[in-house]
């Protein structure tokens, strides 16, 4: 209770951070689609530091955020030399799943075929996301069925970071999750089939679960669960706990990227996985 508390009275803070940070880079909008959520913003930064692709899935409990709420992400991406796509979709409750998952599929296949077409190389993709875009960035990932449904090539997929997603949809979830799990599915929907520990299939992507416990509306239990799924089908995954004094949900899911990697464990952990990531994929010729 105490936690959930936190977790509302972060929200003011929040807003006026984010709405306060200084903006360096102008992002590329870029249609994917007729509605108008089906976009995704194109960071480019002022001098490229990195061959990693971040292919970021923005949070919101599917029914709202954007692209465009979570710029502060892409100019703090931006700023530490990374190329980024910020993928849109469309919210519930006016879309039901599985609406959100074909539009992160086929935003992802319309950004990849946009990077090529600008000469830039897509050989190492990182999917990541935090919270609601946790959840559909691990089904991209993780779900060969969707992957064939919706004609997704993983094989330059080359890492997963989720940051407070709901993996499993336990019993013992806030009333804030079973309530937002009821605008995005249909009545009578097995919601199981949108369960990203019950869909996981085995392939060559590692995942870094950043999960807090002190988050107040996302169980623990959530990333452990997935974690345990991961190692029973042959996944590699490391399972973060949040160290950071702002460790409530919206703090380390949203506001991480607010400070500097040397400000926040949670951020300098993210990008440090990255770099591992990209020296263990990286030939060179």
């Amino acid at each position: 209770m105490i936690d959930y508390i936190r977790e509302n009275l972060s929200y003011f803070e929040l807003f006026v951070k984010t709405h306060g940070v200084s903006r360096k880079t102008s992002p590329t909008h870029i249609s994917y689609g007729p509605d108008k959520e089906q976009y995704f913003l194109y960071y480019e930064p002022a001098e490229i530091k990195s061959d990693v692709i971040i292919f970021w899935v923005h949070g919101g409990g599917w029914n709202s955020g954007s692209p465009s709420s979570f710029d502060h992400v892409g100019q703090r991406v931006a700023s530490e030399g990374y190329v980024m796509i910020s993928a849109g979709y469309r919210l519930s409750p006016k879309n039901k799943y599985p609406s959100q998952i074909k539009d992160v599929c086929n935003c992802f296949n319309a950004s990849v075929s946009y990077l090529n077409e600008r000469n830039i190389d897509t050989s190492c993709i990182i999917v990541a996301g935090p919270s609601a875009g946790a959840h559909l960035a691990s089904i991209l990932c993780y779900s060969s069925s969707v992957q064939k449904e919706y004609g997704v090539d993983i094989s330059d997929i080359k890492g997963f970071v989720g940051f407070g997603g709901p993996y499993s949809f336990r019993d013992d979830q806030t009333k804030t999750i079973a309530y937002l799990e009821k605008l995005l599915f249909e009545k009578g929907y097995d919601k199981h089939n949108a369960e990203p520990v019950s869909i996981m299939s085995k392939n060559h992507i590692p995942m870094l679960l950043i999960q807090s416990r002190h988050d107040g509306l996302i169980e623990y239990a959530c990333a452990e669960d997935f974690a345990k799924r991961a190692k029973q089908v042959g996944n590699g995954c490391e399972l973060y706990g949040v160290t950071d004094r702002k460790n409530t949900h919206s703090w380390y899911c949203v506001g991480s990227f607010l400070e500097t990697r040397n400000e926040n464990d949670t951020q300098d952990k993210f990008f440090t996985w990255i770099e591992g990531i990209n020296s263990e994929n990286r030939i060179d010729i």
